[in-house]
C-alpha cells in the first residue's frame, strides 16, 4: 500500500484547467489612481453632474465670450420694436417724413368711425359723424376687443366742441390691433350712450431718412417710398424700452455670476480659515470662536443688508453691488466654519497627523499638509452650493430693489422689470428667470455629483 501511496498520479487531459491564464490576469491589474483620479472617473459616471459641469462652462463662455459675439449695447433702445417677443415680424414699409393733418381724407367716406388715412405707426387719423345729443367727444384706445360694460381703455383725448370730429393719435403706436370708441359727452362733460368703436390694424413704417441712419438700407441704393425694409434682428425679442434681452441677458449674467462666485469664494475662504483655526486649537478657543459664529448667524442679513447701503452712501435708485458682497462675506461665512471645524475635528486624530506630530512637524505643516488637503473636498462640495446660493440672494435684492438698479441689467433687476408686463409680454419675464433656474440647478447638482466623488468612502477598490 505504500508503494501505492508513493506512485504519482496522472490526471486525465482536460480534468484540471489553470486558475489564470495569463491574460485574465493582465484584465484584472489595472494601474493605481490617484484621488483626484478617481474623483474625476466617479463624476464622469454621474451623468446629471457632469452634464451640469457642461452647463456652468457654458454659463462661462456665454458671459465672457457671448459680448465678443454678439456686440450689440446692452443700453441702446430700439423704438420701433418695444416689447417685440421673440420671432416677431420685423417687416416694416418706407413712408415720407411725417406732415402735420389737415383734416382732409385719402380714403372713400364711410359712416360712423373711420380712418382718414390708412393707420401706420407713424398716425392713426380717425373722423366721425357727429354724435346724437354730443356737445363734445373723449376718445379712448385699448388693446382688448370690448364687449358692453367693459372698460373702453385709455383715453387720448376730450374734445371742446360737437364741431370737433376728427382725432389723430401718435402716442406710442405699435403694430398691433387698436380699438378706438368716440364718446359722446353733454354740456357737463358727462359721457352719454351715444358712441362709436372701431377696430384698426396698424402697419410698421419707417421713414427713409431714418432707414439709412439707422443701417437698414444703403443710401447708394436710393430707397423710396414703399419699398420693404427688414429691422434689426433681436434673437430673444426687447424689452418694454426697445433693448436688446439677449444682449441684457448677458451683461446681467456678467453682474449675476461675478456676485454669485467672487462672494462665495470670500466667504467660503474666510470659514475655511476660521473653522480651522477653532478645529486644530480645540478647548476654550474652539468654544469662544464658534460661540461668535453662532451670533453671527443670528443676524438679520436684509437688516444689514440696508445698513451697509446707507454706510457705503448708495441712495435709492443706485446699484448695491459693493454692499451686497461685504453683507455676504461677513454674514455667510459660518456654515462654511462649521463644516470644517468638524473634518478638523476628525482629521487631527488621525494616524498619520499623530505620527507626523511625533517627527517634529510645526502646526502650520500639519494643517497646511495633512488637514486642509483631507477637508479640501467638503470645500469644494460647500462652494458649489454657496454659489447659487449667492445668486439667488443677488436675484432677490435685485427683485425688491435692493442690489442692483436699472439701467444695470442683472438676472434679479430684469425679472423685477419683466413682472410688470408679465401678461402682455410674458418673455421679459421668462427668459430671466430661466437663466435663474438653469444656473441654481445646475450648481446645485455639481455640488451633488462632487460631494459623491470627493467622497473618499467611496473610492473604488477595483
Amino acid at each position: 500500500m505504500s508503494d501505492s501511496r508513493s506512485m504519482s498520479y496522472q490526471p486525465k487531459p482536460g480534468v484540471f484547467q489553470p486558475l489564470m491564464t495569463e491574460q485574465r490576469a493582465q484584465m484584472l491589474t489595472r494601474s493605481s489612481l490617484s484621488y483626484w483620479e478617481d474623483a474625476w472617473r466617479r463624476l464622469k459616471s454621474n451623468r446629471r453632474a457632469l452634464i451640469s459641469l457642461y452647463i456652468v462652462i457654458g454659463l462661462l463662455a456665454f458671459t465672457v465670450l457671448g459680448p465678443l459675439v454678439w456686440t450689440i449695447d446692452p443700453a441702446a433702445q430700439d423704438l420701433d420694436q418695444i416689447s417685440t417677443p421673440p420671432g416677431a415680424d420685423r417687416s416694416a414699409t418706407l413712408v415720407e417724413p411725417y406732415r402735420p393733418w389737415d383734416g382732409s381724407s385719402a380714403l372713400p367716406m364711410a359712416p360712423g368711425l373711420r380712418l382718414a388715412e390708412p393707420a401706420t405707426t407713424q398716425a392713426v387719423r380717425l373722423l366721425w359723424d357727429p354724435l346724437e345729443g354730443a356737445s363734445a367727444y373723449r376718445v379712448y384706445r385699448n388693446i382688448f376687443p370690448m364687449d358692453p360694460g367693459d372698460a373702453l381703455g385709455l383715453p387720448l383725448a376730450e374734445t371742446f366742441t360737437a364741431a370737433e370730429t376728427r382725432f389723430e393719435d401718435r402716442l406710442d403706436l405699435q403694430p398691433r390691433t387698436y380699438y378706438y370708441t368716440v364718446v359722446a359727452l353733454d354740456d357737463h362733460g358727462h359721457q352719454l350712450p351715444a358712441r362709436d368703436t372701431l377696430e384698426v390694424s396698424v402697419e410698421r413704417v419707417v421713414t427713409v431718412r431714418e432707414a439709412v441712419s439707422r443701417g437698414l438700407v444703403k443710401a447708394e441704393d436710393n430707397p423710396q417710398p414703399g419699398d420693404a425694409v427688414e429691422l434689426a434682428l433681436h434673437p430673444l425679442g426687447t424689452d418694454y424700452l426697445g433693448r436688446d434681452m439677449l444682449a441684457r441677458l448677458m451683461y446681467g449674467a456678467r453682474v449675476s455670476l461675478f456676485i454669485g462666485i467672487c462672494a462665495p469664494l470670500l466667504f467660503v475662504l474666510f470659514g475655511t480659515v476660521y473653522g480651522s483655526t477653532a478645529g486644530f486649537m480645540g478647548g476654550r478657543v474652539d468654544q469662544g470662536l464658534m460661540r461668535f459664529a453662532d451670533f453671527v448667524i443670528a443676524l438679520p442679513f436684509l437688516l444689514f443688508m440696508i445698513l451697509f447701503k446707507i454706510a457705503f452712501g448708495i441712495g435709492p435708485g443706485e446699484s448695491g453691488i459693493l454692499p451686497m458682497v461685504v453683507a455676504m462675506v461677513l454674514l455667510l461665512w459660518p456654515a462654511t466654519a462649521r463644516l470644517v471645524r468638524g473634518q478638523i475635528l476628525q482629521v487631527r486624530e488621525e494616524g498619520y497627523v499623530n505620527a507626523a506630530r511625533l517627527l517634529g512637524a510645526r502646526t502650520n505643516y500639519l494643517v497646511l499638509r495633512h488637514m486642509i488637503p483631507n477637508t479640501l473636498g467638503v470645500i469644494l462640495v460647500t462652494l458649489t452650493f454657496a454659489v447659487p446660493n449667492a445668486i439667488f440672494i443677488e436675484a432677490f435684492l435685485s427683485f425688491i430693489g435692493m442690489g442692483v438698479a436699472p439701467p444695470t441689467p442683472s438676472w434679479g433687476s430684469m425679472c423685477n422689470e419683466g413682472i410688470k408686463t408679465m401678461l402682455t409680454y410674458p418673455h421679459e419675464l421668462i427668459f430671466p428667470a430661466v437663466m435663474i433656474s438653469i444656473t441654481v440647478l445646475a450648481f446645485n447638482l455639481l455640488g451633488d455629483g462632487l460631494r459623491d466623488a470627493l467622497d473618499a468612502k467611496m473610492r473604488s477598490t477595483e
